[in-house]
């Protein structure tokens, strides 16, 4: 009874640090075990980065609850699956993706030399990488002949929109 009548003072330090668990306890954490490495994960449709970068050290926060998760990666099948986290928990999702046939010639090339080396890359509205796999002269993307709409969307910064044409043993360049 002293501490309920010495101030609210201590009575609201005492609430506010009981209420700290129950923040910290709506979070929950999932880390991923997926070949290739450098698939990427969606989470609820969003991106959250390569699959490869939440293994070992790190894991993604997310709010505890059910959630979509779509692995990505263009040179093989896409894996969905709902994934149930519980607050406090870590949930480990492991998955080997199935590969798809290489593409058929003939072939062009496509740079994405953007400061942002995250950067989701989008071919006509499918993802296909991270501008950094397909920055410098001796990587790029290569795309059987014809046109494109290539979206690139940094994490911060406005998104960059082109249109391009891919030409047989030719490099276009997207910035």
């Amino acid at each position: 009874m002293k501490l309920i009548y010495k101030g609210l003072g201590v009575m609201t330090l005492l609430l506010t640090a009981g209420a700290l668990p129950a923040q910290q306890a709506a979070t929950a954490y999932l880390k991923t075990n997926v070949r290739p490495g450098r698939a990427v994960v969606f989470v609820d449709g969003k991106y959250v980065g390569p699959a490869g970068n939440f293994g070992m050290g790190r894991k993604y926060a997310l709010p505890a609850g059910q959630h979509q998760v779509k692995l990505v990666d263009p040179r093989y099948e896409e894996f969905s699956t709902t994934v149930d986290l519980k607050a406090g928990q870590t949930t480990k999702l492991a998955e080997t993706l199935k590969p798809l046939p290489p593409p058929k010639g003939p072939l062009g090339g496509l740079r994405t030399p953007v400061p942002e080396k995250y950067a989701a890359v989008y071919i006509n509205d499918k993802f296909y990488g991270h501008a950094g796999e397909f920055n410098n002269s001796s990587q790029k993307l290569m795309l059987p002949v014809g046109e494109y709409s290539v979206r690139i969307e940094p994490a911060s910064g406005a998104p960059i929109n082109q249109k391009v044409k891919i030409e047989a043993g030719k490099t276009v360049l997207v910035q």
